[in-house]
């Protein structure tokens, strides 16, 4: 049986650094349970020459196996142990672009990179297309997209990626980055659409819908990717988004400390469970069956099974395994974040 070291990525947040290495066994579980048939085993964590490893034994990882374990949120690099010796394992991850898509933008609030690829992995593998990671261009929602940082992730995948943010000022931000980026890196892309969206005479929110390849090849050739946002409030998403036509929803709510959301009945709120009340149906009736919604947010406002129920409400199934219940952790003194994922059953 082969055994590997898994070199857990530096995180520029001190505080997500501690929490890493058990995020990361979590998610690995994840990945095990979802996408290779359970072939991983003996997980530990271990200390080399001063850094944090993951072992774990592999029975007969394939390349696509590798291909997939990749894109753990957290992989810096992996390795195959052979007696008191590292041998680097090449490995692949599905990014499609330059990193700083991801990391060049600042602003308070911002989510932390690596829980947004964490968080979007574990809504993935929790759909009927898990295993389909690496060669499936799935079609992401995030119902509170502020900036676009699970927007840029859905990109990296190659994903198509849509967004509803209410606050226009976060929008406009993001399509002044987005398309400045685009511009700079020279990347083949086309402007479909940029203004307000104008029904029956009235403005009812303001869009933007870009097209682009990380190639020319691949543009010409018709295999682009869509980003899709609109300036709305979340609980009117199915006004823009048709049903049925999302793959995953993702969204990290408001954490009643920083951030605020405002719902239909009941204004600006601090309360995550007002939020999910108005909109988690809606979300769910964008999901394709067997999509999967992944959701996070701050336990001291809102419990988990509190927080659970509503999505049941919704007509989702909560998906309760235990590597799912590892995901709680500590931002600072008045955020502890976890993480719920649920389907929309086939």
């Amino acid at each position: 049986m082969t055994r590997y070291g898994l070199l857990i990525l530096p995180a520029t947040n001190r505080v997500y650094a501690r929490a890493a290495v058990d995020l990361t066994r979590a998610e690995l579980e994840i990945f095990d349970r979802s996408a290779l048939d359970g072939r991983i085993g003996e997980l530990d964590t271990e200390v080399v020459g001063g850094a944090s490893y993951i072992t774990f034994t592999g029975d007969g990882l394939t390349e696509r196996d590798l291909a997939v374990l990749g894109n753990l949120s957290a992989g810096y690099a992996l390795f195959e142990i052979v007696g008191e010796l590292l041998r680097p394992i090449e490995w692949s991850r599905l990014d499609r672009y330059d990193d700083d898509l991801l990391t060049i933008q600042k602003y308070p609030g911002k989510t932390n990179e690596q829980f947004t690829k964490l968080l979007l992995n574990v809504t993935l593998l929790a759909s009927d297309w898990a295993a389909e990671m690496t060669s499936r261009r799935f079609r992401v929602l995030d119902p509170l997209c502020g900036r676009g940082t699970t927007l840029n992730q859905a990109l990296m995948y190659g994903f198509d990626a849509a967004g509803i943010e209410r606050d226009q000022k976060d929008v406009e931000a993001y399509r002044a980055f987005i398309t400045t980026w685009l511009k700079q890196k020279r990347v083949k892309h086309r402007v479909l659409e940029s203004g307000p969206v104008r029904r029956e005479r009235k403005v009812v929110g303001r869009r933007v819908r870009i097209e682009l390849a990380p190639t020319r090849e691949e543009h010409k050739a018709g295999q682009t990717q869509l980003l899709d946002v609109v300036n709305a409030d979340t609980a009117r998403s199915a006004e823009f988004f048709r049903p049925e036509t999302v793959d995953l929803v993702v969204a990290d709510a408001p954490y009643g400390v920083q951030h605020g959301s405002r719902t239909a009945g009941q204004g600006l709120t601090r309360d995550p469970l007002a939020l999910l009340a108005d909109a988690a149906p809606v979300w769910a009736r964008l999901l394709r069956p067997g999509g999967a919604l992944g959701i996070s947010w701050n336990t001291h406002v809102a419990s988990r099974d509190d927080a659970a129920a509503a999505l049941a409400d919704a007509g989702l199934t909560v998906v309760d395994a235990e590597p799912y219940r590892a995901l709680r952790h500590r931002v600072d003194q008045s955020i502890m974040r976890d993480v719920l994922v649920a389907r929309r059953p086939a």
